[in-house]
């Protein structure tokens, strides 16, 4: 099995429940890991045989561009985006954190993790 990932991809979008969220704005920070049996021999050297990263992050960066209550809703999106894509896939894995959440006291981030 192989995994390809990506961390720390950095949004700026307007995700949230309360309508100054979607308005004002905040910094995301996305991770993307998808676990997978490769299509043909990875000595190919061929990318069909994997899963491009530069499209991992197209995907993510689409999705985040959608204004949503719930940062739940934006990984799901991401994940079954990718899995419509590279149908091969064994897991993915998609969590979102927003950083500095409105909240009454100093949190650094709130995430969520979605496994499919």
């Amino acid at each position: 099995m192989v995994t390809v990932a990506l961390h720390g991809v950095a949004f700026f979008a307007y995700h949230g429940f309360y309508e100054e969220e979607q308005k004002l704005g905040t910094k995301f920070l996305v991770d993307i890991e998808v676990d997978f049996d490769p299509i043909g021999s990875l000595k190919s050297d061929k990318i069909g045989n994997t899963v491009d990263y530069e499209q991992l992050y197209e995907i993510a960066d689409r999705q985040m561009k959608h204004t949503r209550k719930l940062i739940e809703t934006v990984a799901q999106s991401i994940a079954d985006d990718i899995k419509a894509q590279y149908t091969f896939t064994k897991s993915i894995r998609v969590l979102i954190k927003k950083l500095n959440p409105a909240l009454r006291g100093k949190v650094d981030h709130s995430s969520i993790l979605i496994t499919v």
